[in-house]
């Protein structure tokens, strides 16, 4: 199942605006003018809240996203995922597309020598029409850490769409670029490590962000369960309910002696290792309860030399 979705077309008026060339060594350069100024201009907390189709709820009527309650939701059943506050190194990708889609992926920011490097799956195509929002509030009228403009990006050429044997390489990074006050995003939310997968067993903490017709509250989740080896591949697989379409991307952080939303919020915070991230064979899984991750292997570090090489 595809966590993420194909990127809508972009609006006419943004066409020229937004062009990009995709260089041989996979980055995607953004259009100069897309900013972060740029970006929270556009979407503004009435056009955010106008992308989320309204609900039916118990009881008649209909509810939008709102914002999560300080702390955290009580425990779900076992090996299910549960909703959270978030945490400020991951966030949800917006498009500026002519049908307003809502938030559609999940990134995370990762440490990086420019400080202004994301991760997130190669299939959600985060091209220069995107804003990044870490620890997306729905329904605020401030997003708590900004709302950030995608710059260029980076994949594996041996990456391709709908294909298995390239799934290995669904990983993607994305530079954004500083703030109105010249601010760049890690100095601002902190940052995960990126690290090689130590190996194909490993417990980890998920979190990311679900489509709000997953959940009328548009919440971020989180799940700390182990995980295996995928068949043959070079893959992981982890079995966690609650991670549909709008999760590709989450971040796996390497959880060490807690669980829960408290292993989320002390491995995110600044000091996460982050060893994997939904994607891979099927986008990422075939269902909400069974996701995939790529190995991070020599190839993703390769591709995360190349990025920050880029920003040097």
């Amino acid at each position: 199942m595809l966590r993420g979705r194909l990127l809508p077309p972009v609006c006419a008026a943004l066409l020229v605006l937004l062009a990009v060339l995709w260089p041989v060594h996979g980055g995607a350069p953004a259009a100069p003018q897309w900013t972060a100024q740029a970006a929270a201009r556009f979407w503004t907390p009435e056009r955010m809240a106008g992308a989320m189709p309204a609900l039916p709820v118990p009881g008649g009527g209909t509810v939008r996203g709102a914002e999560p309650a300080a702390g955290s939701a009580a425990p779900g059943p076992p090996d299910t995922a549960v909703p959270f506050a978030g945490v400020p190194t991951v966030g949800v990708l917006f498009s500026v597309g002519d049908d307003l889609a809502a938030h559609y992926c999940t990134a995370s920011v990762v440490h990086s020598p420019g400080r202004d490097l994301l991760l997130t799956a190669a299939h959600c195509e985060p091209g220069s029409d995107i804003g990044f929002v870490p620890q997306y509030r729905a329904g605020a009228g401030r997003q708590p850490y900004g709302i950030w403009a995608v710059g260029e990006v980076f994949t594996d050429p041996r990456w391709v769409p709908d294909d298995d044997a390239a799934s290995d390489y669904d990983v993607a990074f994305a530079r954004v670029r500083q703030d109105r006050d010249g601010r760049r995003i890690e100095d601002v939310t902190g940052a995960n490590r990126l690290a090689r997968t130590p190996g194909y067993r490993n417990r980890v903490t998920v979190v990311g962000y679900p489509r709000l017709g997953s959940d009328p509250a548009d919440r971020a989740v989180t799940c700390t369960t182990s995980t295996e080896r995928l068949d043959e591949r070079q893959q992981l697989r982890l079995v966690c309910g609650g991670f549909p379409g709008g999760t590709s991307g989450s971040p796996w952080l390497l959880a060490r002696g807690a669980s829960g939303t408290s292993a989320a919020k002390g491995a995110a915070q600044g000091a996460g290792t982050v060893i994997g991230l939904i994607g891979g064979l099927d986008g990422g899984g075939p269902d909400d309860r069974i996701s995939y991750s790529p190995l991070f292997s020599d190839a993703v570090l390769a591709l995360y030399r190349t990025a920050t090489a880029s920003g040097a």
